[in-house]
């Protein structure tokens, strides 16, 4: 399995093979398969014709292809250029053999062909070479297998299962006694050596060998994509080219492990877990992808599957709404207690810390997470818009239309929600997440390769312009802050969340190459810990991933799309800043949408309007003196 670079992630189904050069196989060994398996080996220029002659007679008698010639050059052929082909038993099968056996010959020496076949030939038990199937049986490396054990190895290449020595001990046995008697036929060795050997007992290791596995949350998801896409039928070698990033898939697990441990210290009776998830908003490759604390083999993957409430991680849907509704990000929401009655039900949303601060702008509403403002914009939007517009960008998850759908009451993916969110970083294009990009088999034959997904604009790219603009502040000096006290720098926007009672925590931060979410909490809900918040418990393990795997290439940043225009504004009332507004921003707009009043909140200090106000009286008792 390669990641987008070319590099080495795992195996998805762990080979059990280790090459070894020609010189590390001892002659004994080499000599055994030679003698029972292709003893004109070394005179034939890749088909043993006399072989070939007898086979086709006897087979031409049955009506059948029950007989077959192959040497070792076609058996290197079938097992390593057309492994489709092994289970095949018909002429065509063996006529490609016989050609490519041709071509092989005249490309590598009989030393080069013995190695391949030395190191792909399988042995039973999972093990491919004779390196694996001596470590398996034997418990050593085959340089230093004696004659016997050497014949053991080249009496499974006619039937790993049916010699299998574990099985079959009688089998296995009588079989090396033949492979013994062959080679001494053949002057490989005395008859006196070949008796002793056939003397020896069957000694074999009691524990199988199996080469350390890979252990990567990415295996698993990898693995259901090849399934579903080649079957159970597919044999040999494959390459998966994935989407992935090895960097940045590691820098993701460790990050979630980590924070995980930093959160829970103490061991309790459920395990706190994490997901994350990380894609390209360009495009939908993933990226990375970790399902939870530790990596257990075909185990659940929180960040494909768990269903969990984003929390105020939701809130960006509301916003992009009020924009694509006709909203500016200084249009002012009131930030105060609200009631909604619904069913005959009362419900009364509070801030996150009790306090509420009056009138807002939407931006600095968003900055805030404030609840009250949140639901009180849902209203006026329409929480129907809110959904559909979720829906557009990737939300698959069932969304109800009503009030508490402001605040993430519904439940959706890791995976939904970094989809959902990457029209916001792309300029407004809705995408559709991949993790593999072909299948080759071991020739290279390209077995599958993903189709490419039209783009489909789910808002304008004014509104999703703006909407990060409002998203950076949240990191900028918001509940996302975090994020710059831990070194990220550069374009990023992102979004906290947290759900009642601090079950759920997440951090949804993006630039203009990655979108990635991270969430902690218990598979069985309940509180993480006292105060628990996305923004303090999610946010540090996304500056983890960030700073420690992912690096953007080139210097990103997000620029107004043409046509809109540019006011500075007092970011408290949304007005039009005069020069005595203490905290101005620059906001952009669709022509017509932008402000016009200049504020009258603020204005000159009164030593100032004193000074003004001289000036002015001066001017005027000038005027009169001149008369």
């Amino acid at each position: 399995m390669l990641d987008r670079s070319g590099a080495t992630i795992g195996r998805l189904s762990f080979v059990r093979r280790v090459n070894v050069p020609l010189d590390r196989v001892p002659r004994h060994v080499r000599a055994a398969f030679i003698a029972v398996e292709d003893r004109r080996f070394y005179y034939h220029h890749g088909v043993d014709w006399r072989s070939a002659a007898r086979a086709l007679v006897r087979n031409v008698s049955r009506a059948d292809v029950s007989e077959g010639f192959s040497t070792i050059t076609m058996q290197v052929v079938r097992n390593v250029f057309v492994p489709r082909l092994a289970r095949q038993r018909s002429f065509r099968r063996k006529l490609i053999e016989i050609y490519l056996a041709g071509r092989l010959e005249r490309s590598l020496t009989k030393q080069q062909i013995l190695a391949l076949y030395l190191n792909v030939i399988y042995l039973g038990n999972g093990a491919y070479g004779v390196e694996a199937a001596s470590r398996d049986l034997f418990a050593k490396s085959v340089d230093r297998l004696t004659v016997a054990e050497g014949a053991t190895l080249a009496a499974l290449a006619r039937g790993p299962s049916f010699y299998a020595p574990r099985r079959h001990p009688d089998r296995a046995l009588a079989r090396r006694d033949l492979v013994l008697t062959v080679m001494a036929r053949e002057r490989y060795l005395s008859d006196s050596l070949a008796a002793r050997a056939r003397g020896q007992p069957l000694r074999l290791s009691p524990t199988e060998w199996r080469p350390r596995e890979d252990r990567s949350f990415a295996l698993d998801p990898v693995r259901a994509v090849v399934d579903s896409v080649l079957g159970d039928g597919q044999l040999g070698d494959l390459l998966v080219y994935t989407t992935l990033d090895a960097r940045a898939q590691r820098a993701a697990e460790a990050a979630v492990r980590r924070q995980a441990d930093a959160i829970q210290r103490a061991p309790g009776r459920d395990t706190l877990q994490g997901a994350l998830v990380a894609i390209d908003p360009r495009n939908g490759e993933i990226r990375a992808v970790v399902g939870g604390r530790r990596y257990v083999p075909g185990g659940f993957n929180r960040a494909l599957v768990a269903r969990r409430q984003p929390g105020s991680a939701f809130k960006p849907f509301v916003y992009a709404a009020a924009l694509a509704h006709g909203m500016t990000p200084s249009a002012v929401v009131d930030d105060a207690p609200v009631e909604i009655t619904e069913q005959g039900q009362v419900w009364r949303p509070v801030n996150f810390d009790g306090q509420y601060a009056g009138p807002l702008t939407l931006r600095r509403a968003l900055m805030r997470s404030a609840n009250a403002a949140t639901v009180r914009l849902g209203e006026a939007v329409g929480e129907r818009r809110v959904a559909a517009l979720a829906r557009r960008a990737g939300i698959r998850s069932p969304l109800a239309a009503v009030p508490a759908l402001a605040l993430g009451a519904a439940e959706v993916t890791p995976l939904e929600l970094v989809t959902a969110y990457a029209p916001f970083a792309n300029g407004g294009f809705a995408v559709t997440p991949s993790l593999v990009r072909r299948v080759e088999a071991g020739d290279g034959t390209v077995l599958w390769r993903a189709s490419p997904h039209e783009a489909e604009r789910v808002m304008g790219d004014a509104e999703a312009f703006q909407l990060t603009s409002m998203l950076q502040s949240v990191v900028d000096g918001g509940t996302g802050r975090l994020l710059r006290d831990r070194g990220v720098r550069g374009a990023v926007a992102g979004k906290t969340g947290t759900t009642n009672d601090g079950t759920d925590v997440w951090f949804v931060g993006y630039t203009p190459t990655v979108v990635a979410a991270v969430w902690f909490g218990y598979d069985a809900p309940r509180p993480i810990a006292p105060a628990a918040s996305g923004g303090r418990l999610a946010a540090p393990a996304w500056a983890a991933f960030y700073n420690d795997g992912w690096r953007e290439r080139e210097p990103a940043e997000w620029h107004p799309p043409p046509g809109l225009v540019s006011r500075t504004i007092d970011a408290f009332n949304g007005e039009l800043a005069n020069e005595w507004c203490p905290v101005t921003q620059r906001e952009w707009y669709r022509p017509g949408t932008e402000p016009t009043t200049i504020c009258t909140e603020h204005s000159a200090p009164l030593i100032e309007r004193l000074e003004e106000f001289g000036r002015e009286v001066g001017k005027a008792l000038r005027k009169l003196l001149k008369f």
